[in-house]
């Protein structure tokens, strides 16, 4: 469970061979920012964001903690110099995409630009899921823009199958996918 007092967490929630898991803390904001505001990876992201938007973003997934017990962590290299490569995990949103996907358990992954195709993404969503499984189960959604072919490719090896396309808000087009329930749960 995420500390109730307020306070960051002392230590990584999960660990790979790899990678370090945190929950998210203030000074994640920044840093996050600069992922997110790459203009290849903000194509995937419905374009790059003023910071008053990439804030409500960032709360709204640091809030999906306190909320449901679950949310985005802060994905850093195990032993490294503490730099930010991305944010992974599992979070609760309304998208206004349709009642088969919206206020629903969503996972999404994004990674530093200069740490792409190193496998982190996957490794870090192994683990995560891992974690869901045990800890939650039920299904998962998820939403890839058209392109993102590595997302789309890694979220068919995480177990996710395709729903349907939609359109989001920018105009561009996604692919909702599902992940149902695990075996044996």
């Amino acid at each position: 469970m995420p500390p109730v007092s307020g306070e960051p967490p002392l230590e990584p929630r999960l660990l790979t061979p790899r990678l370090e898991l945190w929950m998210p803390q203030v000074e994640d904001l920044q840093p996050l920012y600069e992922i997110v505001s790459d203009e290849n990876t903000a194509r995937f992201l419905g374009g790059q964001a003023p910071m008053p938007d990439h804030f409500m973003r960032f709360t709204r997934n640091a809030g999906s903690w306190l909320l449901y017990g679950y949310g985005m962590f802060m994905v850093r290299r195990r032993g490294g110099d503490g730099s930010l490569l991305g944010n992974c995990g599992i979070f609760h949103s309304l998208r206004g995409l349709g009642e088969d996907f919206d206020n629903r358990p969503e996972a999404g992954w994004i990674i530093r630009k200069d740490s792409i195709g190193k496998g982190y993404a996957g490794e870090a969503m192994r683990a995560i899921l891992e974690w869901w499984d045990s800890a939650f189960a039920g299904e998962l959604v998820c939403l890839i823009v058209l392109g993102n072919h590595p997302s789309l490719k890694l979220a068919e090896k995480l177990g996710f199958r395709p729903m349907r396309e939609a359109e989001l808000p920018d105009g561009s087009q996604a692919m909702l996918l599902r992940r149902p329930p695990q075996a044996g749960e």
